[in-house]
């Protein structure tokens, strides 16, 4: 079969390196989003897709050069140009994973066999923009990747695959999204597979058991002292490494990157030790904060934070 993949983040790239070397079928072309500046330095820098398709010796299309095989970077999918582009490629099936734009009806319609869409979560919960993230904050025990026949809705398709992983007690969400990427292929080879022979499932979701996760702001990561331990330290491995969970210490940010639940009480937001360890009372219990990093300085252990520090402000 002939195969177009749409996608962008990090999370994409071993799907697109199955698809890559998947013999049995052809990748006929990729489509990105467009190269942005990133960083304090703004550098003009390409998504981790088109990064990976250089690392992986793709050849990609460049201005009046004809390619093997074209990575297609429209500034908006759904204009006609791009939808025209993405037609010339005759694709059999169009793979999306992690996008970052909805894809308009006219895309959906172009392939011959199915637009499949990689979900990282088990639908219908988490659809959504961080269904990663929200697993993890909301105490769930499993998660997976869900293969999915594309429709207009917010990930509302019918399902044809689905793989469950456990979620660990200590997992962050970038471990997490690092364990998903690994799967998504095994669960897109058992999808095509089974739409290579015709006889591929399709179920109907259950609506009414579905949860949305919405897309994460910075601001989203900052910390609500008021809420109990187990919920705060949840959403601090949750947002490892993004957006990042922050509190506010003498006017300066102060992200945290892993905390442990301990047994004490106190104001939300108030020191309770603060010598060799940092204690602060949540809405219910405590937590023992043990990886940190203040605005315009590096990620360091409590230690190192503490150390020739004379006072430590309520956060």
């Amino acid at each position: 079969m002939r195969i177009v993949f749409i996608g962008t983040g990090e999370i994409g790239v071993p799907t697109l390196r199955l698809l890559r070397e998947w013999r049995e079928h052809q990748l006929v072309g990729i489509v990105t989003q467009p190269d942005k500046p990133v960083g304090r330095d703004q550098k003009i820098t390409p998504p981790p897709i088109k990064a990976a398709t250089q690392q992986l010796g793709v050849a990609y299309a460049t201005s009046g050069c004809e390619l093997e095989l074209p990575v297609l970077q429209p500034a908006r999918i759904k204009m006609p140009e791009a939808i025209e582009a993405i037609r010339r490629l005759n694709p059999d099936v169009i793979v999306v994973m992690a996008y970052g734009q909805i894809l308009p009806r006219e895309v959906l319609e172009i392939p011959k066999i199915a637009c499949l869409n990689l979900h990282a979560s088990i639908l219908p919960r988490w659809r959504g923009a961080a269904p990663i993230q929200a697993a993890i904050a909301a105490g769930d025990r499993e998660t997976g990747v869900t293969v999915m026949y594309m429709d207009e809705g917010l990930d509302t398709g019918d399902i044809l695959v689905e793989k469950k992983i456990g979620i660990a007690r200590t997992e962050t969400g970038g471990s997490l999204h690092d364990r998903l990427a690994e799967i998504a292929p095994e669960a897109l080879r058992e999808a095509i597979s089974l739409l290579a022979k015709g006889d591929a499932p399709r179920t109907s979701q259950e609506s009414e058991l579905a949860t949305y996760a919405p897309k994460l702001e910075r601001e989203h990561g900052r910390i609500n002292w008021t809420e109990s331990a187990d919920v705060i330290e949840r959403k601090i491995r949750a947002f490892n490494p993004w957006p990042g969970a922050f509190t506010e210490l003498h006017q300066r940010k102060l992200k945290i990157f892993a905390a442990s639940i301990v047994d004490q009480n106190g104001k939300p937001g108030e020191i309770l030790q603060k010598e060799n360890e940092l204690i602060v009372a949540t809405g219910k219990g405590a937590l023992l904060l043990n990886e940190v990093q203040l605005e315009g300085k590096r990620r360091m252990s409590i230690a190192e934070f503490l150390r020739g520090r004379s006072r430590v402000a309520p956060l």
